[in-house]
């Protein structure tokens, strides 16, 4: 990790974060990321990313920074700052990171990439010479991560179609493949620990019932849903904040919301056609999504309706990454 910020003090232990503070950034193939106030669709500040496009885009829990994960490296960019540069700068990658998130807790931040690993990283540590603390080797890029409610488990997605189940306790790991020779491309677990979701490069959506893992004893998956969700690539799934919905995007120019109750179609947001949408994020109230599209746009959608409620235009290139955080706990 590179500090570009002559801060003595580690990435963890920054102030209290403002509650009252809501985080929504976006980034894409024009080397920028831009912060939003979501209410009126004003841009207030444009961070350059010359290195490279901006693949995904994460905020810490605190909400003092946004994580951009691009070509070799995630760099940090301080929120509430006009300071056009990163605070931070995490290196030492071969290729794309294409994943990034954190702990509840905002100590430990994990990324996955076209490196075919998986890495942790301390942030609680200070110093120039900080390195990831814990890798996962897979066999091809990964393209999707996420952690599961008990911070003890990451699920990790690959190019090849495989997903592993890696405990971070034991450093055991259950791998799983839905289908032969089929890339997963997007993952998530539910914020209740029930569901894990993934999709495809055929557009397919499977969900699995989880066990909770008693002791020792692995989580185990229950095919509960395999569905022909969309026609072409399917990018994206993300649960609702609270656990009642699912969104799924792709290259077919959608973002559909399915219920949980029983994975019907709630319904399908839809802008352009044949504009890939790439990314979204849910409000905390589980009411709004926000999309990300191949049309330069960022859009704001209310779950039950079919036009948008806010558009977001600023981008000169696809919009390939957003980020969205409006919680009022850690």
């Amino acid at each position: 990790m590179r500090r570009t910020n002559p801060s003595s003090r580690s990435l963890a232990a920054q102030v209290e974060p403002d509650v009252g503070n809501i985080v929504f950034a976006t980034g894409g193939y024009d080397h920028s990321v831009k912060f939003w106030h979501p209410h009126d669709g004003v841009c207030y500040r444009t961070a350059q990313h010359p290195e490279s496009q901006v693949n995904k885009l994460e905020v810490t829990p605190d909400k003092r920074l946004v994580a951009a994960a691009a070509y070799q490296q995630i760099r940090m960019y301080e929120v509430n700052s006009s300071e056009p540069s990163p605070v931070y700068v995490f290196e030492g990658i071969s290729k794309n990171v294409t994943a990034v998130g954190f702990y509840e807790n905002g100590q430990f931040m994990y990324s996955g990439g076209e490196d075919a690993t998986a890495r942790i990283w301390d942030l609680r540590m200070g110093g120039a010479s900080q390195q990831c603390q814990r890798l996962f080797q897979v066999n091809t890029p990964v393209t999707s991560i996420c952690l599961h409610p008990n911070q003890a488990t990451l699920v990790v997605a690959d190019q090849s179609g495989t997903i592993y189940l890696w405990d971070l306790s034991t450093d055991h790991n259950e791998q799983h493949i839905p289908e032969p020779d089929v890339s997963i491309l997007g993952i998530d677990i539910d914020p209740d620990g029930a569901y894990l979701a993934a999709v495809s490069s055929k557009g397919t959506c499977y969900v699995w019932s989880l066990s909770s893992g008693v002791g020792t004893s692995p989580i185990t998956l229950t095919p509960r849903v395999k569905k022909n969700a969309h026609s072409r690539y399917a990018l994206k799934c993300q649960f609702s904040p609270d656990s009642s919905l699912l969104a799924t995007t792709s290259a077919d120019g959608t973002c559909k919301i399915w219920s949980t109750a029983d994975f019907s179609l709630r319904n399908t947001l839809k802008k352009s056609p044949d504009r890939w949408v790439w990314d979204c994020a849910f409000s905390s109230d589980s009411q709004f999504i926000f999309t990300a599209s191949s049309d330069h746009v960022a859009r704001l959608w209310h779950t039950e309706k079919s036009d948008p409620v806010r558009e977001y235009r600023g981008h000169t290139k696809p919009v390939t990454a957003l980020a969205y955080n409006d919680s009022n706990s850690r």
